[in-house]
Formats: C-alpha cells, sequence, structure tokens
C-alpha cells in the first residue's frame, strides 16, 4: 500500500495538524436495529441545561444535539434548523462512499490497449498519483518498459487521455478564489498530487502532459497525446490530427486489455484522508465514485437519496459538494448526529469511527479538547469556513458511546462552547430511562 505521508504533509492542504501515525484499529462493531427515537425531543433535562449554559446569550448562533447509544435524543438545541456545516459535510461523504464500495475498494489509474491497437489512460481520481507512477505508465506506453533502441521505430507513440470536462472540475458554487489555493484543487480523474502544490494545479491537463512527455523523451521516444472528455467527445488535442473514432462504444472498453494499472490505497486509508486531515479533493472523489457519476450535480442527488434512505431527518438538509467547500450546503445537527447513530449500526461502521481524527492525539483534533477526560475519548470531524465552525462525533461516556453534533453559524467563541458541550455530554449520566413500550408509542422522525 502506498503511503500518503508526502501527501498529508503538503502545508497548502485545508487541514491542521496533520501528522503521520498509522491508522488505529477499528473500535468494536456495536449491531444495533431501530431508528433515532428524536420525535419525543429531548429527554435529558441535566444535559440539556447544561447545553443551554454553554451557549449562554448565543443560541441562535449555534445547533448541538446529543444522541445515545439507543438512538434516543438526550439534548439538542436548535437541532433541526439546517446550517452551514462546513467539513461536517465529509461525514455525509464518506459513509456513502464506505456503504456503496466498501472498505477494500480502490482507486485505479491503468492503461488500456483497444481492439484497434489504441493506447488509453483513463483515471478515477487517485488523489496520491505520483509523478513516478505517471513514469511508469509512460515506460510500459513507450515498449513494456525500457529504453528504445536505435533500431526502434521514431514514430511517436499516440496515447488518449480520458478527462472530465472543464466545466466538472470544480462544483458550481464553489467561490472563485479558494479554486486557486490547494484545498480547492481542481476535481480531476487524472490527478498528480490531488493537482496540488503550494497553490492548485489551475491546468492539471497540460501538466500532466510535460509529465509524460518528459518521460518518453529521456527513453528516446515521443508521445502525442490526444485528449477526450469522460462523455467520449474530443475537446482538445496535441496536434492537428483528430482522433477517428472518438466516440468508444462501452464494449469496445470491455474488450480493451489493461496494460498497466496503478492502484490507490484502500478506502478505509482513503477515509482517513477524508476525515482526519479534512482532504477536500479525497472527499469529492469517494463522492463521485460512489454515485458512479462525476457529475457535481448528479453526485450530490444522488448522496441526498442515500442519505434519507438511512432514516436521517431531512427537513432543510441540502448536499451541494462532497467536502464542505460550498456555502450552498445545508445540514442539522439532528441529521449528521442521527448518521452518526446509524453508521454505528452498519457492519462496516468501526472502519468509519476509525476514519475520524482523535482529540488530543490525531489529525485536525490533535491540538483540541486535550482534558484528561477528553483525551483520545471524542472521535470527530471538524469543520472550519469563515464564520462557520462545526465539530460532530462520538464520544465514548461510561454510559456508553454518545453522537454529538455542534454547528456554529457566527458563534463568537466556538471551541471553548464545543468543549464544555462534550464535557457535559461525557460528565452528565442520570437521564430518564426509557423502554421498549415508550419507543413504540413515541413519535418517530
Amino acid at each position: 500500500m502506498r503511503c500518503f505521508t508526502a501527501l498529508v504533509l503538503l502545508s497548502s492542504l485545508h487541514a491542521t495538524g496533520a501528522d503521520a501515525t498509522p491508522l488505529l484499529a477499528p473500535p468494536p462493531v456495536q449491531q444495533r436495529q431501530g431508528r433515532a427515537l428524536l420525535g419525543m425531543g429531548p429527554l435529558c433535562p441535566a444535559l440539556q441545561r447544561s447545553v443551554e449554559i454553554a451557549v449562554g446569550s448565543e443560541s441562535r448562533a449555534w445547533s448541538i444535539s446529543v444522541v445515545d447509544d439507543r438512538g434516543q435524543l438526550l439534548a439538542d438545541l436548535n437541532g433541526g434548523l439546517a446550517r452551514i456545516p462546513a467539513s461536517n459535510q465529509k461525514l455525509v461523504s464518506t459513509a456513502f462512499a464506505l456503504d456503496r464500495l466498501g472498505p477494500d475498494f480502490r482507486l485505479r489509474t491503468q492503461l488500456l490497449r483497444h481492439p484497434n491497437g489504441s493506447l488509453e489512460l483513463v483515471g478515477e481520481g487517485d488523489p496520491d498519483l505520483s509523478i513516478a507512477e505517471v513514469q511508469r505508465i509512460a515506460m510500459v506506453a513507450l515498449g513494456q518498459g525500457g529504453s528504445r533502441g536505435a533500431s526502434a521505430s521514431t514514430a511517436p507513440v499516440s496515447l488518449i487521455v480520458r478527462e472530465e470536462p472543464r466545466q466538472r472540475w470544480w462544483p458550481s458554487d464553489w467561490h472563485p478564489s479558494d479554486r486557486s489555493y490547494a484545498y480547492g484543487a481542481p476535481i480531476t480523474r487524472l490527478a498528480l498530487t490531488s493537482n496540488a502544490l503550494h497553490m492548485a494545479v489551475m491546468n492539471p491537463v497540460a501538466r500532466l502532459q510535460r509529465v509524460l512527455d518528459l518521460a518518453i523523451r529521456r527513453q528516446g521516444g515521443q508521445v502525442q497525446l490526444d485528449l477526450v472528455d469522460h462523455d467520449r467527445s474530443v475537446v482538445a488535442a496535441s496536434t492537428s490530427r483528430n482522433i477517428q473514432d472518438s466516440t468508444l462504444q462501452s464494449s469496445t472498453l470491455q474488450n480493451s486489455v489493461v496494460l498497466h494499472s496503478e492502484e490507490s490505497a484502500p478506502m478505509h486509508a482513503l477515509l482517513s484522508l477524508a476525515n482526519t486531515e479534512s482532504h477536500n479533493f479525497t472527499a469529492e472523489v469517494l463522492m463521485r465514485e460512489a454515485a458512479n457519476s462525476w457529475d457535481p450535480g448528479r453526485a450530490s442527488l444522488i448522496t441526498t437519496r442515500w442519505l434519507q434512505s438511512q432514516g436521517v431527518p431531512m427537513a432543510g438538509v441540502r448536499i451541494r459538494d462532497g467536502s464542505g467547500l460550498s456555502r450552498g450546503n445545508r445540514l442539522t445537527s439532528r441529521a449528521i448526529s442521527t448518521l452518526l447513530w446509524r453508521m454505528a449500526q452498519h457492519p462496516l461502521g468501526s472502519y468509519y469511527q476509525a476514519s475520524m481524527a482523535i482529540a488530543g492525539q490525531r489529525g485536525t483534533l490533535r491540538n483540541r479538547f486535550r482534558t484528561p477526560s477528553l483525551y483520545g475519548r471524542f472521535w470527530g470531524k471538524t469543520g472550519t469556513l469563515s464564520g462557520v465552525k462545526s465539530t460532530s462525533g462520538v464520544l465514548e461516556t461510561q454510559n456508553g458511546p454518545r453522537y454529538v453534533s455542534m454547528i456554529s453559524n457566527g458563534g463568537l467563541a466556538p471551541n471553548a462552547v464545543m468543549g464544555d458541550v462534550l464535557l457535559a455530554s461525557q460528565r452528565v449520566s442520570q437521564c430518564p430511562s426509557w423502554n421498549g413500550n415508550e419507543m413504540m408509542n413515541g413519535v418517530r422522525d
């Protein structure tokens, strides 16, 4: 498995506290049945009071929900009010990807030879695709590796590169200024180092061509690159020659031979890159692959339908991307806490929790919530945009896990409030119990 160390240590990533700590062993799976009991309202008065005290006079800026391991809503402050979630959006896209694709799924970058003899390079958005891997692909395209001899043909290697059209490189409502930074780099299928250096690579196709051209020239060859969009229409070519058959039918692709393949790390490592390090590019690619559509609008719609199918309360929820960089996203704290609870029931739920940052130890939570009772006991996802702070995750308590979601849109000191809410959620244990009859009689969301 390839290492992400070089990628996560890039100073330009939209994540803080990146480290090279290996993935921890997933916590044991805790299988449960049923739906979250939200309709009865918050059922732990002591915790509700503690949450209200922590927020103080800023209640209008906050949405906070706490759900216990039975799906019972213990405390709720504006939990049904949809707000901008920032990178807490990644909790949705990564859950969707894990459910649809499984923990061993890998993104592939492949060199194909079609029945007509033409070569084609196709990718799935591997965030860790490196120059060395592209160089290996170039050598295979040149002649199964090795340099050309003096008697070899001097005809250039003709290589079709299939890529998404430019209008799909970013979700339509990402701010233009964000697109120039590494955290807002274009989302493409063939993305060297996630299309990011110290800033975003604004023309990733041209960069790919330069790398391929240099690698082949060093071996004594030449390359002729023909760019074809993924809807199978010619959008550009490196020479005036057009591809004779630019519309390759799916049957032709199925009959193609894979000459070389480079694979990403497995899904559980990709999840960690998205959630622990808050890597936007990875979250966007995972949502698109899980939706089987690289059209951002369609992928968002399919993700929304999946979220609804999980029994998550959907009032006000709006999904516009997979990373949370879009300010058009809307989530409620009830929706997020319910999703966290639902994923704890999932057969693969341990991978989901293991992908998150850990209070005081790892990822974007490495320097937060370092008090003894929270240290190493809160697994979560942070989110930050201008005026927006969010933190949601799984809190270990003496009474079992609690699923906490906190979203601030305009709060003055959000980190301090979040710490107080987590401490209260961990400390308050005397909540009214409920039994099966109460669940049967309660109103369900």
